[in-house]
Order: C-alpha cells, then sequence, then structure tokens
C-alpha cells in the first residue's frame, strides 16, 4: 500500500541519525569525513613547505602554469597578455591615466550639459527665453481671472445687497 502522494524510489529512504546514535557511534554515516580533510590540508603543507626549498630556484617557473607543450618550448608571443598584479601600495597616484575616446567625449558631454544647465538659470538660453515668457503670459491670465472674479463676486454681493433692501 502507498502512502503518500509521491512514488516511492527504489535508491532507498534516507536514513537519519538521532543524538543518542551519533553519541554511542553506532549512526551509520561516516564520520571521519572532517578528518580526511584535515588530514589533507596537513600533508599539502607539508609538501608545500618542501617545496619552498626547490622553488627558490625555480621561482618565475612555477609562478605560473603552463598549458599543452608551454612548458617544454619558450615561446616569445607578442600577443600574450601577461596579468599585472598591482597592490594597493605600489599604485602611483600622481601618474594620469589617459582616457579613451569614448570616455572623452562623454565627460565633454557633460561638461557641455553642466554649462547649459547653468545658462538656463541665467534665461540666457533661446529656450529659456521662451519659457519666461510663458510663464510671462501665464501670470497675467492668472491675474486678469482673479480679477475677473473679484469684480463678479463684488457684483453678486451688490445685487445680495439690492434684494434684501
Amino acid at each position: 500500500m502507498v502512502r503518500g502522494k509521491f512514488k516511492a524510489k527504489p535508491t532507498g529512504r534516507r536514513q537519519f541519525s538521532t543524538p543518542e546514535e551519533i553519541s554511542a557511534g553506532t549512526s551509520t554515516r561516516p564520520r571521519t569525513f572532517s578528518r580526511k580533510e584535515i588530514e589533507e590540508k596537513e600533508e599539502e603543507e607539508e609538501v608545500e613547505e618542501r617545496e619552498e626549498g626547490s622553488e627558490e630556484e625555480s621561482d618565475d617557473e612555477s609562478d605560473q602554469r603552463r598549458k599543452g607543450t608551454e612548458g617544454v618550448i619558450e615561446i616569445q608571443n607578442p600577443n600574450l597578455v601577461k596579468p599585472k598584479n598591482l597592490k594597493a601600495k605600489d599604485i602611483d597616484l600622481e601618474k594620469t591615466t589617459e582616457l579613451s575616446r569614448r570616455e572623452r567625449e562623454e565627460l565633454e558631454r557633460q561638461k557641455a550639459h553642466e554649462r547649459y544647465m547653468k545658462l538656463q538659470e541665467q534665461g540666457k538660453t533661446e529656450q529659456a527665453r521662451k519659457d519666461l515668457e510663458r510663464l510671462k503670459l501665464i501670470r497675467e491670465q492668472r491675474a486678469e481671472a482673479a480679477k475677473k472674479r473679484e469684480e463678479e463676486k463684488a457684483a453678486k454681493d451688490q445685487k445680495k445687497a439690492e434684494a434684501r433692501k
């Protein structure tokens, strides 16, 4: 009889160890995994210590791992880019770097935009003049509308006052 929604797999069920089994040492799960890992690391460190003595002689060769026949044949490839590892303390802050064309154009574009915005704020550009004229017209129209409303309100008040008399 099948229990649950899923069909049982032929690989078997998972077996979990209880804390009592773990403490008693009767767990079916191997506990030597971390020990093996530690032993491997210790062995690697010992091998590295042994190699350090011989490494002083062949410092350049051991730094770069070579693929294929590179270790056998010395090749002077001008296109081969060797990675430069610079540390923070070795960086020269006074050295100026050349910008690429795209970077220069982007900086010029940003500076031009900033200049334009300054002129825009001062009202010296054509667009700013048009905007200011539009604003002036709108203010005049609003002032006229406000005057009309006040006059209409005053007229209503007069009519109400006359009607009461």
